[in-house]
């Protein structure tokens, strides 16, 4: 079918809706992390709560920027099937725009997903098609796409395009504006983990533009690409994939911009799971596997900037709620069969969180 015209009445109603629906919606708050080991000694720890879009997590912003981009670029039309290959969040989230232009939506993930995800896509219009794999939900995702006369969204390749790195109200500015009047405005590391890349690359880009003395630290779970692509640069890597639901990747993605990121922490599952329960207990609400992984990778940061005598503050995301993983991450059951023993994990985060008192 044609593409709609820059004139189109549908196109321009379509991104009408879309900002609308931006005006409604609030920003997400700035969480301080109550750590006074660590804030006695001038390290602060903050993230922002992504949990708290319409959607539910982080990929509201991705998936707004991407049906922008579709549209923008001519790639959407009034009768258009809107496919993505997605784990979960993004197809949440996509599924709540294809609904609000009433188009139809299909998400490809694996048979692996969390029930929650699926019963949210569901909820919002959307139908799930289920692949055995990770690494097959690409080429199933075109196909269906080509068989509908749709368009495959396509997260991984253009998540890093999709959002103006510069501004207009990108996460990486709404980040630095609400760290304004903090001890440490400035942080001196940023954490966070990467599933397509998008959200690494929109910061790392935001901080070198801004020349802000700020440095970016992806948290990598184990079975991830990411981190060895990291280390030689080799495009051609793959891994197992990761068994933390949302980030890291079986193969490297067009999105994963390594030039932008100043350092990896590779994190085991155990770690990442253990850090997500002392991360829910200190809150007092429950938070997603991924957020357990970035909170691993910003304590890691803080003892070296300990050991070198650093102060500053260090900022990273809670991605999303962990009500959505009930059945599985938060299941004691679930995770003793899937994961293993988190026992010793458990100490390590919690010796992690109380640093030795200062000399």
């Amino acid at each position: 079918m044609t593409a709609p015209t820059s004139g189109s009445p549908w196109l321009s109603a379509a991104i009408a809706r879309i900002e609308a629906d931006y005006k409604r919606s609030a920003d997400t708050h700035l969480i301080p992390l109550p750590l006074p080991e660590f804030a006695a000694r001038g390290i602060d720890f903050y993230l922002k709560d992504e949990s708290t879009h319409p959607t539910g997590s982080l990929k509201h912003r991705l998936a707004r920027s991407l049906f922008l981009y579709a549209l923008c670029n001519g790639l959407i039309h009034e009768k258009s099937t809107i496919v993505e290959a997605s784990s979960g969040s993004t197809a949440v989230s996509e599924a709540y725009f294809a609904r609000l232009l009433g188009l139809p939506f299909i998400a490809v993930m694996p048979r692996s997903t969390s029930p929650e995800k699926i019963a949210q896509i569901e909820f919002y219009g959307g139908r799930c098609h289920w692949v055995d794999s990770a690494v097959q939900v690409y080429d199933e995702a075109r196909r269906l796409a080509q068989e509908t006369g749709g368009h495959y969204m396509d997260q991984f390749t253009y998540a890093e395009r999709a959002t103006d790195w510069r501004g207009n109200n990108n996460i990486a500015e709404s980040m630095f504006s609400q760290m304004a009047r903090e001890r440490h405005p400035v942080p001196r590391w940023i954490v966070v983990g990467a599933g397509t890349g998008g959200t690494s690359a929109t910061i790392g880009r935001y901080v070198r533009y801004q020349r802000h003395d700020s440095r970016l630290c992806v948290a990598d779970p184990v079975g991830s690409v990411f981190a060895a692509y990291h280390r030689s640069g080799d495009a051609s890597l793959t891994g197992v994939g990761s068994r933390i639901e949302g980030i890291g990747r079986p193969r490297v993605e067009a999105s994963f911009i390594r030039t932008v990121i100043d350092r990896m922490v590779e994190v085991a599952d155990v770690d990442s799971l253990a850090a997500m329960q002392a991360l829910s207990q200190l809150l007092g609400r429950r938070v997603g596997p991924s957020t357990g992984t970035n909170l691993v990778g910003m304590l890691t940061l803080a003892h070296e900037m300990l050991a070198r005598g650093e102060q500053g503050s260090i900022l990273s995301l809670l991605c999303d709620s962990g009500e959505r993983y009930l059945p599985t991450y938060h299941n004691a059951q679930w995770v003793d069969e899937k994961m293993g023993d988190c026992t010793a994990a458990q100490a390590h985060i919690a010796q992690l969180m109380r640093p030795a008192p200062a000399a």
